[in-house]
């Protein structure tokens, strides 16, 4: 499942996905695991729609499906809300009513098992009378990790746990490594052109690939709590680093901007724009606290970091962001910076756009840091066309 591609979808509400009401003939003939692969399926295509959204918690969406003699049909659809809280199993009993008796409950992460601002998801599907639960992804969370489970087997009710887990586990990718790397995701995202450059030095923003590729990214960006790009990005092509896709301009990411030298001045676009979308600028401790004072007046955030051998400790970076809640991170920056990330092993997933134009012949043209022996790392695991462009994901080995 392509993070992005899902651009129709974006702003449908849940109800909208899934038709209400028997309909057998759709679910004629299909064994018991077609029918939970089906409704798992719609499952995790729904809680896409809130990635980036909740916070600390990931996006999880809850189904319910029931049969009362007529063919399997839905009930009700939820995703964890906006923020984090409620969660998407509540929200999902809410909207059903009396219906979840008896019902089968689709959820693509374990539901939690201990007590919080909220009873446990675990509880209120046993208080509802669930009689059969299936799961993707077991929670890592300590405080859950197969008590959840245990809650439900506890009351008697049937749970399937592992339901296209992997395909689940990757919306779910963010909270996954967070919770068992203590850091944030990374996702490194590059335009190349047909003859393997990135861009012209001097030249600012050059474009590579079409009005279709570019939505792409947009949406990717939606899809982040961050992103995050070098000083000589800002400085060379003084990018806004905004969604700016119509209706999901309120979705823009947190803007970082790796600056250990103090380079970047105040009068940079993501520097003025700072009060309309949180900005924050790495800085190394030899910057001048003057230079400080000027960007937090503009409304910057300063998050201060450790240097190694001159440059930013990206490990070290990544988890004070996952202790403040950023836990993915849209990596856009220029080649050094991108290289950086990846001599690191820090680079979870990269998505990788190939325009179908060239850019070399004018101007001194930067190579892309990303070849061959660089994605030897990686999975390639699909590949969508854009337009003229295409895009391609991998994922860490």
């Amino acid at each position: 499942m392509l993070g992005g591609c899902v651009l129709a979808a974006a702003c449908q509400t849940p109800s909208a996905l899934f038709p209400i009401g028997p309909s057998p003939a759709t679910n004629s003939g299909m064994d018991h695991n077609r029918i939970d692969q089906r409704y798992m399926a719609a499952a995790i295509r729904l809680a896409r729609r809130n990635e980036g959204l909740t916070g600390t918690n990931p996006s999880v969406a809850c189904v319910l499906v029931r049969d009362d003699g007529e063919g399997w049909y839905v009930v009700a659809s939820a995703i964890t809300a906006p923020g984090g809280r409620p969660h998407a199993e509540p929200i999902a009993l809410a909207e059903a009513g009396s219906l979840a008796k008896g019902a089968t409950a689709y959820v693509t992460l374990e539901p939690c098992a201990h007590h919080g601002r909220t009873p446990p998801c675990a509880q209120t599907l046993i208080d509802a009378g669930i009689a059969r639960v299936v799961t993707a992804v077991v929670d890592p969370d300590e405080r859950v990790n197969e008590k959840g489970h245990a809650m439900l087997r506890a009351e008697g009710i049937h749970v399937t746990a592992g339901c296209m887990a992997k395909e689940a586990a990757e919306g779910l990718a963010a909270y996954l490594i967070q919770k068992a790397k203590n850091r944030a995701q990374v996702t490194l995202k590059l335009a190349v052109s047909a003859d393997g450059f990135i861009g012209i030095e001097g030249k600012g923003q050059v474009a590579i690939t079409g009005p279709v590729a570019r939505a792409q990214s947009h949406l990717m960006r939606a899809r982040h709590h961050a992103i995050l790009v070098g000083a000589a990005t800002v400085i060379e092509d003084d990018p806004e680093l905004t969604c700016r896709l119509p209706g999901l301009q309120g979705r823009s990411p947190i803007r970082i901007v790796l600056d250990p030298n103090g380079r970047v001045q105040p009068g940079a676009a993501a520097i003025r724009t700072a009060g309309q979308g949180r900005t924050i600028i790495v800085l190394g401790e030899a910057v001048p606290q003057a230079h400080r004072l000027a960007l937090q007046a503009a409304g910057c955030t300063i998050m201060p970091c450790e240097m190694e051998k001159g440059r930013v400790a990206l490990p070290e970076l990544l988890e004070d962001m996952a202790a403040a809640g950023i836990h993915s991170v849209l990596v856009e920056g220029g080649a050094k910076t991108a290289a950086a990330f990846l001599q690191e092993g820090l680079v979870d997933q990269v998505m990788l756009f190939n325009g179908a134009g060239k850019i070399g012949g004018t101007g001194k043209p930067v190579t892309s840091p990303v070849g061959e022996r660089q994605l030897a790392a990686f999975e390639k695991r699909e590949t969508l066309t854009l337009g003229e462009d295409t895009l391609t994901r991998y994922t860490a080995r």
